[in-house]
């Protein structure tokens, strides 16, 4: 679960501050900022920067993800082997 919290933070994170400087770069060009057009570039920026920047995270989190279910398996098929045994 740690994995998971720390790779969403980090998410958030590159979200908040791409769109923090985006915001700041569109209202000194501009001074008018429309946000539904910072929050898209904002989600594509970030989208792009986590696939590059988070991929130690990503990869701890499928790790983790991965040990989880092998184990959820491991345990679902003893218990059909018990099954199968009475």
């Amino acid at each position: 679960m740690k994995e998971f919290w720390i790779y969403t933070l980090l998410r958030l994170g590159l979200f908040f501050g791409s769109g923090a400087i985006i915001f700041g770069i569109w209202f000194v060009s501009t001074g008018d900022v429309p946000l539904l057009w910072v929050i898209v570039i904002a989600f594509a920026v970030s989208g792009v920067g986590s696939y590059f920047l988070l991929e130690r995270q990503r990869t701890a989190f499928a790790a983790k993800v991965e040990s989880r279910a092998a184990k959820a398996s491991e345990k679902f098929e003893a218990e059909r082997a018990k099954e199968d045994a009475d």
